[in-house]
């Protein structure tokens, strides 16, 4: 791996691409899907294919638990659209540990397994914490210093998603935004919520599914959802969901990932279409 490490402070650019929300779910392989989301007659081997030509992302949450083959990544990035973006979730071996400043050989191996064989197609990673992991400033930013810039020349995004108290810290936010690595946004769930936006991106994940919705959630939460998306893009800040700093980052369009996790899972395929509707038409 080249370009390991990042100068920091960097400062923030001036110009910004125009932004695209993206909507997905987690992962593509889930019994309750088929008939459901899936044809009955869609064999399992175009599972991928067909979802992703009805959601414009999915987080892979294998890479959490264990290496992938490359080849695999390879297979994914032919299977989807054009235009389709993954994220991943970083490997539990770099964040379910003691003291984050050793993380770096786990770092490494991950950026070195074949990630970087879905080319345009690799969007976020997020590294993912125990809801027991609490804040320390002096270890966090020693973590924060192994996650890769670039690789070989290809921008790497990187979200956190922590999910103890501790982290909702003005410190913490400093920290994010000194290394442009994004927060997860948790939302509809029992984690802390922290919607401050430190990074020319934002990542959210919803868990508030309900298997009484013909559509996972009730419109009035989708419509909910899709304008906060959009407020994200152009800029803005949500004025309805938790933060821990009053003061925002200049204002200028953001890249949105916003993905249904959890909650009632049957019905997130549905939900990720409704939302991705209802982004489209307003």
């Amino acid at each position: 791996m080249t370009d390991s490490h990042r100068a920091k402070p960097r400062a923030r650019k001036t110009t910004y691409p125009a932004a695209r929300i993206r909507v997905g779910i987690g992962g593509w392989t889930y019994e309750p899907w088929r008939g459901r989301f899936y044809p009955n007659d869609l064999t399992q081997k175009r599972e991928l294919e067909y979802a992703s030509r009805k959601l414009t992302s999915i987080e892979i949450n294998g890479t959490f638990y264990g290496t992938q083959r490359a080849t695999s990544f390879e297979k994914w990035h032919d299977e989807t659209p054009e235009d389709f973006v993954f994220s991943l979730k970083a490997p539990r071996f770099a964040t379910n540990r003691r003291v984050l400043a050793e993380a770096g050989d786990s770092v490494e191996r991950f950026f070195s397994s074949g990630v970087l064989a879905l080319k345009d197609k690799l969007g976020p990673i997020n590294w993912q914490f125990a809801p027991t992991k609490q804040f320390d400033a002096e270890d966090f930013d020693a973590f924060l210093q192994l996650l890769p810039n670039k690789i070989d020349g290809r921008a790497i995004r990187h979200a956190v998603e922590v999910r103890h108290e501790s982290f909702a810290h003005p410190e913490f936010i400093s920290l994010a935004r000194e290394y442009e690595v994004a927060i997860v946004m948790a939302g509809d769930s029992d984690y802390p919520q922290i919607a401050d936006v430190t990074a020319p991106f934002v990542y959210a994940r919803i868990m508030g599914t309900a298997e009484t919705e013909t559509l996972g959630y009730a419109a009035r939460d989708l419509d909910a959802w899709a304008t906060r998306a959009q407020q994200w893009a152009a800029g803005a800040q949500p004025d309805d969901l938790r933060r821990v700093e009053e003061t925002a980052p200049e204002p200028a369009p953001r890249d949105v990932y916003l993905y249904v996790i959890s909650g009632y899972k049957a019905s997130n395929p549905l939900a990720g279409m409704a939302l991705i509707e209802r982004v489209a038409n307003t």
